[in-house]
């Protein structure tokens, strides 16, 4: 049984569990769609709102606005306070718009039979999105000796909110290209930025905090390079100038490998906490050579690749380092060790097992491709299933320690 006061007193524990639920519904959707649609090996529902929008489209809609966004909300509203120096947030400062995101998604997930409340709930869910960029704001404008982080981060959360916002014009009737400008803001302008900025801020310090004579390498020329790339990768995608993407891609694959080899150590893999955040950072490299070669080969083979260098990121690296920064936080929150588990590392196996699958099933030549699609879909189901069943109840449980929060 859900305690409300428990509930609602971090904001880990409301935007992690409103993401534990959206991720599994946009999954269970995604897979039954991809078996259905794409492997044919049944047929789909025909839901009315997919006639307006079609379904890879809605799919990126639900994962790079309703999914991910909330265990980054989550995440940073617990860790960024304290990056400043300041104290915890109070719930007024994150459950009104935990609260209108959460109400919002329920009704896009409810226009699926009535397209007509599309609008209201992307409305809705923009305003919740709104709330939360202006409290990072706040505590990024808050004096402090490193305020480089948490700017990013608030920055990128305007942006995906413009994003969403771009989602909600489409949904209202303008054209494709304000779609397009969803994804990229919500991919490009959002998520990387910020799964990029936490990963230069946690990861020396996970690693040091945890490997004895460790050395702490954060490169600031690495990071910049990085998000001028994936804006820069953005912008040339909205403008539809895919043969040109690679002037971005190819310095973040450099800059993303020279970090890769700063911050691994030898011992890495025997601490399987570590092992889990640095072996999610070193799918970014090779995704950046992806997107590189695609577009280097665009005017000879357009598409070669298809959406493999995407899938590389945002399974390879979104999602597996979510595994982890999620776990994390929910152990170290909850009273519990930070120790890894058989769940979370069985989770983490089956999503690396998800992303080497959807990345090959867009390689040219593959016989079955949509099968294997559809596989992909349905281990990155069960892992975060997995995930949930052993992580899900602490969001709604008292600290096993007796502390608040």
């Amino acid at each position: 049984m859900i305690r409300l006061p428990v509930f609602f007193s971090a904001p880990h524990r409301v935007m992690f569990l409103g993401g534990t639920v959206q991720a599994l519904l946009a999954m269970a959707f995604w897979s039954l769609q991809a078996g259905g649609h794409y492997a044919g090996l049944w047929s789909p529902p025909a839901w009315p709102l997919l006639l307006r929008f079609p379904p890879p489209l809605l799919h990126a809609m639900l994962l790079a606005g309703g999914v991910f966004p909330f265990f980054v909300f989550g995440f940073i509203l617990t860790a960024g306070p304290r990056w400043q120096g300041a104290g915890d947030l109070p719930p007024r400062d994150f459950v009104p718009a935990f609260l209108l995101l959460a109400g919002g998604w329920l009704v896009v997930w409810v226009s699926l039979a009535l397209p007509i409340l599309l609008v209201a709930g992307l409305a809705a869910a923009l305003v919740g999105w709104a709330a939360v960029a202006l409290t990072l704001t706040r505590i990024a404008s808050r004096r402090a000796e490193q305020r480089e982080h948490i700017t990013c981060i608030a920055i990128a959360a305007w942006l995906g909110a413009s994003g969403l916002g771009a989602f909600l014009a489409f949904a209202a009737g303008a054209g494709a290209t304000w779609a397009r400008a969803g994804i990229a803001l919500g991919v490009w302008g959002f998520l990387l930025p910020v799964f990029l900025t936490v990963a230069h801020r946690m990861l020396p310090f996970f690693t040091s905090s945890a490997l004895r004579g460790y050395e702490v390498h954060r490169p600031a020329w690495a990071l910049r390079v990085l998000l001028g790339a994936s804006f820069g990768h953005g912008l040339l995608a909205t403008l539809e100038l895919p043969q040109w993407l690679w002037l971005a891609d190819l310095p973040a694959m450099l800059a993303a490998g020279r970090l890769s080899w700063l911050w691994w150590a030898r011992n890495v893999i025997d601490n399987r906490m570590l092992a889990v955040l640095h072996v999610a950072f070193l799918w970014v490299a090779p995704a950046f050579a992806l997107f590189a070669l695609q577009s280097i080969s665009w005017r000879t083979w357009p598409g070669l690749l298809g959406q493999a260098p995407l899938h590389a990121l945002t399974l390879g690296f979104f999602a597996s380092m979510l595994i982890g920064m999620a776990s994390r936080v929910t152990m170290g929150h909850s009273g519990r060790p930070v120790a890894a588990d058989a769940a979370m590392w069985s989770a983490f196996c089956m999503m690396q097992a998800a992303a080497l699958l959807r990345v090959v099933s867009d390689l040219p030549g593959l016989p079955g491709g949509y099968v294997v699609m559809w596989l992909s879909s349905v281990l990155w189901l069960g892992a975060f299933a997995l995930w949930a069943w052993r992580y899900a109840p602490a969001f709604w449980r008292p600290r096993m320690d007796g502390k608040p929060g």
